[in-house]
């Protein structure tokens, strides 16, 4: 009898599928499509917005003003890469690095976008620094936000309550009986 032997798939072995195949694997997360496409939005937006005001903060002799433009088109750049990655088809790792962020939850994006752009805000706090990750951040709180989940309805809630109060009055009667 001849058995068939399948090789077993490496851990990394997807990240060689394109983004797509990484997207249909996040749909998981409850996100309806007009909102990823929001998310999405506001990432390259943000990127767009980190670059200009980031070149804007080089153009000084102030080396903390060098440091956040530096770190603000770093920024830029992984916005670009993660959220839009045709824009970086000429980058050997960009559908790499693309597919392992469409990988990453919500909760874990929000603190990643939101993280990069206070790091600058926070070395030197000026109005382009301020302005110019005001977008970025606000990608990663649109992310934190669907993390969070739906709104539930009311009639889900009602049944969730009933239910709890039920399980309360059997508890009263069995301390009690």
């Amino acid at each position: 009898m001849m058995t068939s032997q399948v090789a077993p798939e490496e851990p990394g072995a997807d990240a060689d599928k394109p983004p797509t195949a990484a997207a249909s694997s996040a749909q998981d997360d409850g996100m309806t499509w007009w909102y990823r496409w929001l998310c999405r939005t506001a990432g390259v937006l943000g990127g767009l917005s980190c670059a200009v005001a980031g070149l804007w903060n080089c153009i000084t002799i102030n080396p903390l003003n060098i440091a956040a433009g530096v770190w603000m088109m770093l920024t830029a750049f992984v916005l670009f890469l993660c959220e839009a990655p045709f824009c970086c088809q000429f980058i050997e790792f960009a559908n790499k690095v693309a597919a392992k962020a469409d990988k990453l939850r919500s909760w874990q994006k929000a603190i990643f976008y939101c993280g990069m752009a206070l790091f600058p805000i926070i070395l030197k706090f000026s109005i382009t620094t301020f302005f110019g990750n005001a977008i970025a951040f606000a990608a990663g709180v649109l992310y934190g936000l669907s993390a969070l989940g739906k709104k539930g309805d009311a009639i889900a809630y009602s049944k969730l309550k009933q239910q709890k109060q039920a399980d309360e009055e059997r508890m009263t009667g069995t301390i009690e009986g």
